[in-house]
């Protein structure tokens, strides 16, 4: 008996190692073939580049030291710049908030028609993920220069195209928010004869409307980004000003770091307030 239990604790451990060891060596595998396809990636990439990424290593502060040189030179032009630049942030910011809501709703709409259990058609709910994964893999900036080639440049091909973006991520994130409601009122007003929208309207969405506007203020953030990096293409806003700017060259980059600044400072006021909300909404307080 003595042998015996003696032996148990020993195999156990015996095959506790056995299974740690080849998780190691997994995971130096995997790492090993991560590290070899990131070289051949950075090899292929700098040998297609215009230039060597190791010849113009050196040179790779030049322009924020030139950039911020005049700047500060001309830093009682600066308040000027701001206030100037400060509508096209405004028109960033709307373009962001607008995109957030249209893409919210949309993602509100996918994501219970593709949550089992609540879903209206339950055999379509492949349909509706497929949707949402389409959503999400194809990039704005794709988005938004086919619609610029169609509609031309503006506000409104960055705003379709970040919505359509916004609605495929919040669509996936809805959906597992959803998973973990408790089917109680559901089943309840479905006994009574409430239809599949006042079943959602009233049984799911008071459940999970806060974590949906948590993530949608976090998604507003990150759409406030989108919407700047749109704009430098022809997407309206903030980003074509910044074009513009840098266009320019030397001899008026303050400009251009004026836009910097503006950008910077508005999108932490942005995060630090939605933070503050985010945190109220989930943590009630």
């Amino acid at each position: 008996m003595t042998l015996t239990n003696t032996a148990g604790p020993a195999a156990i451990k015996a095959d506790y190692t056995a299974m740690v060891q080849r998780k190691r060596l997994y995971s130096g595998a995997l790492l090993i073939v991560f590290v070899a396809l990131l070289a051949a990636g950075f090899n292929l990439a700098d040998r297609r580049n215009a230039g060597g990424f190791w010849d113009g290593l050196h040179k790779i502060l030049d322009f924020p030291a030139e950039l911020l040189g005049e700047a500060i030179g001309k830093a009682p032009a600066l308040p000027g710049h701001l206030l100037y630049y400060f509508p096209a942030m405004l028109e960033t910011i709307n373009i962001a908030a607008v995109s957030t809501l249209i893409g919210a709703l949309i993602a509100i709409v996918l994501s219970l028609l593709s949550t089992r259990g609540l879903a209206r058609w339950p055999r379509l709910i492949p349909l509706f993920r497929r949707m949402m994964d389409i959503m999400r893999a194809l990039p704005e900036i794709v988005i938004a220069l086919v619609l610029i080639f169609i509609l031309g440049g503006g506000p409104i091909p960055a705003m379709i195209a970040i919505a359509f973006h916004t609605a495929g991520a919040l669509g996936k994130l809805f959906s597992e928010v959803n998973e973990n409601a408790d089917l109680k009122p559901v089943e309840g007003l479905a006994s009574v004869g409430a239809s599949w929208l006042q079943r959602m309207w009233l049984g799911v969405l008071p459940q999970v409307m806060p974590n949906y506007l948590s993530y949608a203020l976090l998604r507003f953030e990150i759409n406030v980004r989108a919407s700047a990096i749109l704009g430098f293409v022809g997407a309206g806003g903030i980003g074509a000003e910044l074009r513009v700017a840098i266009s320019w060259g030397a001899g008026r980059y303050d400009a251009a770091a004026a836009i910097f600044l503006l950008l910077f400072l508005t999108i932490v006021a942005i995060d630090q307030v939605s933070s503050h909300y985010r945190n109220r909404l989930v943590k009630g307080r």
